[in-house]
């Protein structure tokens, strides 16, 4: 398994902005953020497989990009225009294999998790 070490929450007011970051003890070539909210099963957010292919969820699509520098062994995630809906624990994770397309956003696809990082979204 990797070692993923999550940074860069914090608290913002709406329409606001912040970039998460993810270092990775190694190279993985699929790796995704998750969120969870209180009371709420984990969802996902946005992944990215090799250098630059992405799919994100509806409820964040226009205002979240996921990137990643493979020389940093580096994931992020800038969030901009932030709601109060995106209050939530994020978390960074990585699959142990080669992903499909469809399973890309499942949090049982990935096998290594980071410890979170809290971005709270005040109105």
């Amino acid at each position: 398994q990797v070692q993923l070490v999550e940074s860069g929450g914090g608290s913002v007011q709406a329409g606001g902005s912040l970039r998460l970051s993810c270092v990775a003890s190694a190279y993985t070539y699929s790796m995704a953020w998750f969120r969870q909210a209180p009371g709420k099963e984990r969802e996902g957010v946005a992944a990215i497989v090799g250098s630059s292919t992405t799919t994100y969820a509806d409820s964040v699509k226009g205002r979240f990009t996921i990137s990643r520098d493979n020389t940093k062994n580096t994931l992020y995630l800038q969030m901009n225009n932030l709601k109060p809906d995106d209050t939530a624990m994020y978390f960074c994770a990585a699959a142990g294999s080669v992903l499909a397309w469809s399973v890309l956003l499942r949090q049982y696809s990935y096998n290594s998790w980071g410890q979170g990082t809290q971005v709270t979204v005040s109105s």
